[in-house]
Formats: structure tokens, C-alpha cells, sequence
């Protein structure tokens, strides 16, 4: 089955910052829906990969509303902590969806891992997986991420979620620094979006 184009489309979250994120992404003309239109409250996320979560999010509102789903799954893996939070990152902000408090977590666990970690390079990822799920679409799944560190201190009010602690490789502000429209152009979830946006 070869897909048609989107012209209309779930966005598969309720995070407010993904749902803006992504919206951005999306070409002018398509018609886009959101888990408010429906009132829908999201799946348990049971899958161990960031791609398995994506599918999970993507199907189970696709049944919800009958529409086409757009969901991604996203991430901060910090290779000195085993890749956490990884898969977990939005479990670290709790059900209030506070990253002030999970940010305050992974200084802890940094801190507890290596003292004088401020003083050193900690290598870190963004991680996005991106899954389309629908009635009369063949399933499409993508993934990107982006190399970086972590900052010594959180900086900048924009983006959201871990975006005021992570500097993307080759740049000296954190993704909270930066301007929408520069942090767009290089991030996980546009790099993961490249490879599915000829479907819209």
C-alpha cells in the first residue's frame, strides 16, 4: 500500500512544548487536531525504546479519534548516567509535568555519579522518535537525535522540558538560550521529521 498525502492529522500528546513543537513542523495547510479536541488522556507508555513508545502514543489515539496520529517519543540520554533519564525523561518532571525538578534530579544523580563533573564534558544526546499511525496509512516510523553536552547550570527560558541544560555539539548556548526558529533547524525532532515530511 503506497500512502497518500496528509491532510489532516492527530498530534498524538498532551506536553503543551511538543504539541507547539510539532505544530511548527507541520506544513500550513494541513488540518491539525489535538488530544483536546477529544478529550483524551494518554496511554501508559509500556515499551522500552523510544520507538516502541512513539507507536504506543501514535496507535492509541489514532483508535481514540479515528483520525491519523502524529506522536513522538523524545528523550535526554546522558552517557555518564547509563543513558538516563532516556525513555524515563518525562517521568522525571512527575505527573505535574515539573522540569524544574527533574533537571534538580539529574545535577543529583551527576552529582553523585562524579563530584567534579561541572568541570568536565558530559556527553549527552536528545533523542526523538516519531511514528504515523492511521486508518488507511501505512505505519511510517522515524527517529533522530542530536550530540551535545550538559550545561554546568540551567540557562535560557525558551524551548522546554531539559532544553535550559543541554548545548548542542559545535554551539555555546543551551537549546533554553536560543531562538526558536535556530533550535528548530538542528534539534532531534526536526532531523526525525525530515525523513516522514513528504507525506504532508
Amino acid at each position: 500500500m503506497k500512502n497518500k498525502k496528509i491532510f489532516e492529522i492527530l498530534i498524538g500528546s498532551n506536553n503543551k512544548g511538543k504539541v507547539r513543537e510539532i505544530r511548527d513542523l507541520l506544513p500550513a495547510n494541513i488540518k491539525i487536531y489535538t488530544t483536546q479536541h477529544f478529550k483524551l488522556s494518554s496511554p501508559k507508555e509500556t515499551g522500552s525504546t523510544f520507538l516502541q513508545n512513539s507507536l504506543i502514543k501514535a496507535r492509541y489515539f489514532s483508535k481514540k479519534s479515528g483520525k491519523i496520529c502524529i506522536a513522538d517519543d523524545s528523550g535526554l540520554e546522558i552517557d555518564i548516567l547509563n543513558k538516563a533519564p532516556g525513555i524515563y525523561s518525562a517521568r522525571w518532571a512527575g505527573k505535574k509535568n515539573n522540569f524544574d525538578l527533574a533537571i534538580k534530579k539529574v545535577f543529583r544523580k551527576l552529582d553523585v555519579t562524579d563530584i567534579n563533573w561541572r568541570k568536565k564534558k558530559i556527553k549527552a544526546r536528545f533523542v526523538c522518535a516519531i511514528t504515523i499511525y492511521g486508518p488507511g496509512f501505512k505505519t511510517k516510523q522515524t527517529y533522530g537525535k542530536i550530540e551535545g553536552k550538559i550545561s554546568n547550570k540551567k540557562k535560557g527560558k525558551n524551548g522546554f522540558g531539559y532544553d535550559p541544560i543541554f548545548i548542542p555539539n559545535g554551539k555555546k548556548f543551551t537549546f533554553g538560550q536560543m531562538k526558536s526558529k535556530i533550535k528548530f533547524k538542528i534539534d532531534h525532532r526536526s532531523k526525525a521529521f525530515k525523513n516522514i515530511k513528504k507525506f504532508f
